[in-house]
């Protein structure tokens, strides 16, 4: 494993591009995913008015079909079983906004967002209608907020998902894991879920092109992953971690050494080995 700073691990090479799809193409995949944006909306506009069962059938239905209208392809391995379970905290790597839908996909939950995600257009609006947790990073008072609003629905049996990196990486490298959002779990004795993600071309080969990261705008993201003639996002579920007798600083350096060591071997090629 080589160490590129103190607090970020190498996971794989440097991603090159491969020949792009073509404009027509991917003009052609945008128009879809306007439309299916639109229907999200009106999707959106019913969500308060159902109850939760329905709610998160709708929502994995329209991340599932979105990801399918972008041309992505999508894995799962691992411990999946354990993150089904009432009141759970899903802690996963970073690297895009396609992480939360990916995740959806799969497995429905709510997720602690920056709050300028809100601000975005159209799907700011949709993100708040299903219950997105909105964080303003920079108030030191907003993690007790947050963290108080996560406890309540761990409580419940909800589902919530954090990305503890507070930030996107290019996907070849992990960040170091903070643990301020980590409290609610421990507080009441529950358990958190692992999740690693993995963007990659179909063959095993790093694929880029899903990295939110620098400058880059939500539009300019999407039209790169329209653009992509082969992106697929690999999500493994890691064995669940108690947080019985453990700190939140614990739990965070335990869920980032079981994702490290899951990308290590995506990318290797151990499938096999990824959730031991």
């Amino acid at each position: 494993m080589a160490i590129m700073n103190p607090t970020s691990h190498s996971c794989e090479t440097p991603y090159q591009a491969p020949q792009l799809t073509s404009t027509p193409t991917a003009c052609f995949r945008g128009s879809r995913i306007a439309f299916h944006i639109i229907y999200g909306m009106l999707l959106a506009g019913a969500i308060p008015l159902l109850n939760k069962s329905t709610q998160q059938h709708i929502v994995q239905y329209w991340s599932r079909k979105f990801l399918d209208l972008l041309n992505v392809g999508l894995e799962t391995y691992g411990c999946y079983h354990n993150a089904t379970a009432q009141g759970r905290l899903l802690v996963a790597n970073h690297i895009s906004w396609l992480d939360a839908v990916s995740m959806n996909a799969v497995l429905p939950a709510y997720f602690v967002a920056k709050s300028e995600v809100g601000d975005w257009p159209v799907l700011g609006w949709i993100f708040h209608r299903i219950n997105t947790l909105f964080i303003k990073r920079d108030i030191r008072q907003e993690t007790a907020r947050i963290n108080g609003q996560i406890k309540g629905m761990l409580e419940q049996g909800d589902r919530v998902a954090v990305f503890p990196e507070g930030t996107t990486t290019d996907g070849t490298q992990l960040g170091h894991f903070h643990s301020s959002l980590l409290q609610g779990p421990v507080d009441i004795g529950s358990t958190i879920c692992p999740v690693a993600i993995r963007y990659h071309d179909g063959t095993g080969t790093a694929n880029g092109d899903a990295a939110f990261v620098g400058d880059m705008t939500f539009i300019g993201s999407l039209w790169k992953i329209l653009c992509s003639p082969s992106l697929h996002v690999t999500l493994v579920y890691l064995p669940a971690i108690p947080c019985t007798g453990k700190n939140r600083r614990m739990l965070a350096s335990e869920a980032r050494e079981a994702i490290h060591t899951a990308l290590t071997n995506l990318s290797s090629g151990h499938a096999s080995h990824i959730a031991e």
